[in-house]
């Protein structure tokens, strides 16, 4: 595969350094907060949010007075999006069958899903109030059938976050804490005095929240494993320069660490590209955050052809794959590792994070390449039921089992099996003589 590369990323060494970091801060707050609960978790919230109220989970009526002071506009707007998000969710959800099959005579094979007892679901707000992150938490949480979910938001420098409250109360979140980092996801995982563990934990966060999921996973379950957002926009050299420098910026913004990917046919487009990048820059009230993303994670590569334009963008497997390309649609069949596609011109990764439908909860940082995003199906889980009632079929499984299981030297599987042949058809027992 050819390729010129015309901006290159920080190296991956000084990348895992960093996480090196954060994994040893996150390590020793999940062990305080287990061994202290309560207390520890208001010393953390102190320290780095300086945030100390009577009571960090809000009751009825201060949700109520919070939902009061949001302007109108803005509740209509997130009860829009979370129309979108929940209607996507239930036609996830319907996509999703139960059924009771007869295998054999007598032999009854089912499925069915169950949801999760209690989920948590973490919306950020240590840069932005992320309030889209309610409607994809807990409104997916909500139908698939969670009956407690628990939301967890930082306050923003101190004040609460009035719009992303709002947005956990209309998405029908049963608990919202002001709580957020570390504190929060441990909090909710191992349980403390004043709040009750879940069984699951959805939502992204930044670097320490990511690892925080990570440590835990296993004690609750996760949605995925996650890092920085990642946009990867795909152009060939019809595309248009400022729409591609517009897109990837959007996504840059999210954090410093946020990486922001072009791949296209056209070095014309490619050089096009930076050039907007670099004038619109200077002017982003974000530019904090997308300036050192750009600089430090922002790469460019330009291609021989669309089939190796499609076969690297697969190698990146990023979160977030923009296609700028006179076929747009092609990407469905030529691709198969992203967290998701956003198809022509007219779609940008931005609907896809505010206000589409479809859930914005990722895989980065690799992971498309063995799992989609946040879903319906995250807060179910698939079970299994088996019942034998013929005769003739508990015989003649009864007899394979006993097979089967001496193969594998299970003396004790094996036995099982003899007993239901015993039972149904009168085999012998020679292990259990005068039974």
């Amino acid at each position: 595969m050819a390729q010129t590369v015309l901006k290159h990323a920080v190296s991956q060494e000084s990348v895992a350094a960093d996480l090196d970091a954060v994994r040893a801060t996150v390590t020793g707050v999940i062990a305080d907060i287990r061994e202290r609960g309560d207390a520890a978790v208001r010393e953390y919230s102190e320290k780095f949010d300086n945030w100390s109220p009577e009571s960090f989970r809000l009751s009825d009526r201060q949700v109520a007075e919070i939902v009061a002071t949001v302007p109108d506009q803005v509740i209509e707007d997130i009860r829009f999006v979370q129309d979108q998000v929940r209607a996507f969710a239930q036609h996830q959800l319907a996509s999703m069958g139960e059924f009771e099959v007869e295998t054999l005579p007598g032999v009854r094979l089912g499925q069915k899903h169950i949801p999760v007892r209690a989920a948590g679901a973490y919306i950020p707000g240590g840069r932005y109030p992320l309030t889209a992150s309610a409607h994809m938490t807990i409104v997916t949480a909500k139908v698939a059938g969670v009956p407690r979910v628990v939301a967890c938001t930082p306050p923003i420098r101190g004040e609460i976050p009035a719009a992303t409250v709002a947005a956990a109360h209309l998405a029908g979140a049963d608990e919202i804490w002001l709580l957020g980092g570390v504190q929060a996801v441990a909090a909710m995982a191992v349980g403390t005095g004043t709040m009750q563990p879940v069984d699951l934990i959805a939502g992204p966060g930044n670097a320490y929240v990511a690892e925080a999921k990570r440590q835990l996973f296993g004690q609750i379950g996760i949605d995925l494993f996650a890092g920085p957002t990642e946009i990867l926009v795909l152009a060939d050299d019809g595309a248009d320069p400022f729409t591609c420098a517009v897109d990837l910026l959007s996504q840059a913004e999210h954090g410093p660490d946020s990486p922001a990917v072009l791949i296209t046919t056209s070095r014309e487009v490619a050089e096009a590209t930076v050039a907007e990048v670099e004038r619109l820059l200077p002017t982003m009230p974000t530019r904090d955050f997308a300036g050192p993303a750009w600089r430090d994670h922002g790469q460019v590569v330009v291609v021989d052809s669309l089939d190796e334009l499609y076969e690297l963008a697969d190698a990146f497997a990023f979160e977030h794959v923009e296609v700028l390309t006179a076929d747009p649609r092609e990407a469905l069949e030529r691709m198969t590792q992203y967290g998701a596609l956003f198809l022509g011109e007219g779609t940008c990764v931005s609907f896809g994070d505010k206000v589409i439908g479809t859930n914005h909860v990722l895989p980065t940082r690799g992971a498309a390449r063995y799992t989609g995003g946040l879903w319906v199906g995250k807060y179910l889980k698939t079970v299994t039921y088996q019942e034998v009632t013929d005769t003739a079929s508990q015989a003649l499984l009864g007899r394979l089992c006993g097979r089967a299981a001496r193969v594998e030297l299970f003396e004790g599987h094996a036995r099982s099996g003899d007993l239901r042949a015993s039972r149904a058809a009168g085999d012998a027992l020679p292990w259990a003589e005068g039974r």
